[in-house]
C-alpha cells in the first residue's frame, strides 16, 4: 500500500520551479517524488510544509538532488534535515 503524498508543481514569483508535497514521505512514495523532481531542469524548490514524516528513502532522494533543490521546511523536520547532514548541503528556509 502507498502512503499518500500529493505533489503539485508550480512556480515561484521569481519563475523557480516549485514542487509542493503534502502528506508522507516513504520508501513506498519516493520514486513518485523523484519522478516529480527529475521532471524539471534547473533549480526547483520543494516546499515540505506539508509533510508530517521524512523517512530515510525520502532523504536520499533529496540528498542525491542537493545540488539543484532548495527546501522549505517546517520545524518538525528540522532535526532530521540537520541529523543527516542534508540541511549543510542545500538551502533549507524555515528551519
Amino acid at each position: 500500500m502507498t502512503t499518500p503524498l500529493t505533489l503539485t508543481p508550480g512556480r515561484r514569483p521569481d519563475g523557480t520551479m516549485l514542487l509542493t508535497a503534502v502528506g508522507e514521505i516513504d520508501m513506498t512514495n519516493t520514486e513518485a517524488l523523484a519522478d516529480a523532481l527529475d521532471t524539471t531542469s534547473g533549480p526547483i524548490v520543494l516546499d515540505l510544509t506539508g509533510v508530517a514524516y521524512l523517512d530515510s528513502a525520502g532523504l536520499n532522494v533529496l540528498f542525491t538532488r542537493a545540488d539543484r533543490v532548495e527546501l522549505v521546511a517546517t520545524p518538525l523536520l528540522a532535526p532530521v534535515l540537520t541529523i543527516s547532514g542534508l540541511a549543510d548541503l542545500t538551502t533549507v528556509h524555515g528551519l
